[in-house]
């Protein structure tokens, strides 16, 4: 079974007001971002893409990682989701464990965990809370909402059954305002 990590980099960021868009802002010595990537290609999956629209991530994507333009990312985060599903599909992936460009502390451990689960829809925990990463078999791309800003988490609330909670390490703190990334810098 082919499996591929997916890291959503789509969105404006609205809320964050820094001089430059949140996912290229230094956090830690490098580009927000980074260590998304870092975290999901450490996972050790069989491919691995990032959705890119509002801003170009330029060199903060390593070579070897598909970009996949989502020319529809102000629609919301179910454009993105469905720009991963045609690359997964172009590229026959079964599998695709999804994460979010703005959580830097997810670690590759809750990737490949999420990612290691049997379940049609595996959710990481971390605290007991439901964070990304996400894992979605190709059985359900089809549930995945079409439009609107969201994701996984619609499919999760109409179809419990297919879901299952895989406990995790590490601090899924999503950075949404320069607060964020002062606190967790």
């Amino acid at each position: 079974m082919s499996v591929a990590a997916v890291v959503l980099a789509a969105g404006g960021g609205t809320r964050f007001k820094g001089p430059v868009h949140k996912l290229v802002s230094p956090f830690r010595g490098r580009p927000l971002v980074e260590w998304s990537i870092a975290a999901a290609a450490g996972a050790g999956l069989d491919d691995m893409a990032v959705i890119v629209g509002a801003v170009d991530l330029g060199p903060a994507v390593p070579e070897g990682v598909s970009l996949v333009e989502n020319p529809e990312w102000a629609s919301g985060q179910a454009s993105s989701l469905q720009a991963a599903v045609r690359w997964a599909v172009e590229r026959e992936h079964e599998v695709l464990v999804v994460g979010l460009g703005d959580q830097p502390l997810v670690p590759s451990g809750a990737w490949a965990a999420v990612a290691a689960s049997p379940s049609p829809v595996a959710v990481a925990t971390f605290g007991g809370l439901r964070r990304p990463p996400v894992r979605l078999h190709c059985s359900v791309w089809s549930l995945l909402p079409a439009d609107g800003d969201e994701g996984a988490r619609v499919l999760m609330g109409k179809r419990p059954d297919l879901v299952s909670e895989v406990a995790c390490e590490g601090q899924p703190v999503d950075i949404d305002d320069e607060e964020d990334l002062i606190r967790w810098s």
